[in-house]
């Protein structure tokens, strides 16, 4: 896939999650349903958890792809590693 098309892909999919949020506001403010609001947190998180895997596929094609010795693959290698256990855990790189 062109990388132009997954940063549209990824774009696209972020300006749907904050529509969703700005109607878990409007939900918020209209007093529904707490469990209709749970379950458009719920349907947020997993979104957000797509795009950061669309990303993360993204990095690590091109954190991969710019190693040009068998040094610099494997200092991408863990670079790549560090950053996935980041996103697993929730934290940052």
């Amino acid at each position: 896939m062109v990388v132009d098309e997954q940063k549209t892909r990824i774009i696209n999919r972020l300006r749907r999650i904050e529509g969703q949020v700005k109607g878990i506001q409007r939900m918020l403010d209209s007093e529904q349903c707490c469990a209709d609001i749970l379950v458009q947190i719920a349907a947020v998180r997993s979104a957000i958890n797509k795009v950061g895997g669309l990303i993360f596929e993204r990095y690590s094609q091109n954190c991969l792809a710019k190693a040009d010795t068998p040094e610099a693959l494997q200092q991408a290698m863990g670079d790549l590693l560090k950053t996935m256990n980041g996103f697993i855990k929730g934290g940052g790189a």
